[in-house]
């Protein structure tokens, strides 16, 4: 696959991507690289990713703990203290090789150590390939709250090796799916259309949906760096997505979530709200129903819960003053943003969504 060019930096793909990452790393004479892993990636991703790295520049590991428990200022503290003990200066490069979590996280050490130095994403999982890796956004958890601490700010290069994908468990695997399938209503629905029956489709499809997914990604970023406007559109399923992520995240009594679990959830109830504010068609929120609810495990709402998650909207990073800001879709390919949603509408697609999955 060609390399796609964003206004920053380049995203390489698959093995002639090492070819890339090698010329980047001897040209630029780093006086030392540090690869920054999690557990998961450490044992399963790091073996295949060493045997391609070719240099005699001294490379140190720091691994840090898997999770989205672990996206946290306390992990960086640890990651800047160990760089610092590493005796990493500001010619330093750092590695990002792993999910969301390493590459959020990763970015934004990279990008406040030293005032800032280099980094590299080498996203592992199908969500950070597609999603956490394109666009420059960096950054960690406040308590349970996502992403409430970061920076926009692109390291050099992005290396996408789809071999990685071979070791994600399928949850994982459909957590970025999601991300994906949020590209399609967002922005195209020829693709949307590609992604609905994924039954029928190959490893090679994978490949080129990626590739595809990707550039809607980089476009829109193009377009929008700063998150003005049209970038907004990224963020449909995500206010009601994040919330509940963020609920589960912090509450002891409630069962893991991942991410694209809770952004496909999202996703449909922000469907419904587009249906009865914005007349989007029945017949699609039907089609995207039936394809969620297959692809994605059901989960049970309590009325308790619908109030604490209804509460943490307020700190969705879209809201301007006071106003809780969704996007929603006119239609396929067409969003809509700054939509104000009233409360017992928000409940009212909650009760649509425990109707579907009873």
């Amino acid at each position: 696959m060609d390399s796609i060019q964003t206004n920053t930096y380049t995203v390489h793909f698959n093995l002639s991507g090492y070819e890339f990452l090698n010329s980047y790393i001897n040209d630029n004479k780093f006086s030392k690289i540090y690869v920054l892993v999690d557990a998961n990636t450490h044992e399963f991703c790091l073996p295949q990713f060493m045997a391609q790295l070719q240099t005699e520049i001294h490379i140190e590991i720091i691994e840090i703990e898997a999770g989205e428990q672990h996206k946290t200022i306390d992990t960086c503290v640890g990651v800047w203290h160990t760089l610092s003990e590493l005796n990493a200066d500001r010619k330093s490069l750092l590695i990002n090789l792993g999910g969301g979590v390493v590459t959020d996280l990763g970015g934004f050490v990279a990008c406040t150590y030293k005032r800032g130095i280099k980094y590299v994403n080498v996203p592992t999982s199908l969500l950070a390939m597609v999603d956490a890796s394109v666009g420059g956004k960096t950054g960690v958890d406040l308590g349970h709250l996502k992403n409430q601490v970061g920076v926009i700010h692109s390291g050099d290069m992005v290396l996408v090796n789809t071999g990685f994908l071979n070791t994600l468990p399928q949850n994982q695997l459909k957590s970025g799916l999601a991300e994906m399938l949020k590209h399609g209503l967002i922005y195209d629905r020829v693709y949307w259309n590609k992604l609905s029956n994924l039954s029928k489709l190959s490893l090679e499809d994978l490949d080129q949906l990626i590739y595809e997914s990707i550039i809607i990604k980089k476009d829109i970023v193009i377009a929008d760096p700063f998150e003005n406007n049209m970038r907004k559109h990224l963020n449909f399923g995500h206010t009601l997505g994040h919330a509940i992520e963020s609920y589960f995240l912090g509450n002891n009594s409630k069962a893991d979530m991942l991410h694209g679990e809770a952004i496909a959830i999202g996703m449909l109830l922000e469907c419904y709200i587009s249906h009865e504010l914005l007349e989007f068609s029945l017949k699609d929120l039907k089609a995207i129903t039936k394809v969620i609810k297959h692809m994605y495990p059901s989960v049970e709402f309590d009325d308790d819960d619908l109030v604490s998650i209804i509460d943490l909207l307020k700190y969705d990073k879209k809201n301007e003053n006071g106003n809780v800001n969704f996007v929603l879709l006119e239609s396929i390919g067409k969003p809509k943003i700054d939509c104000l949603v009233e409360n017992e509408l928000i409940i009212k697609a909650f009760e649509y969504y425990k109707r579907i999955s009873s």
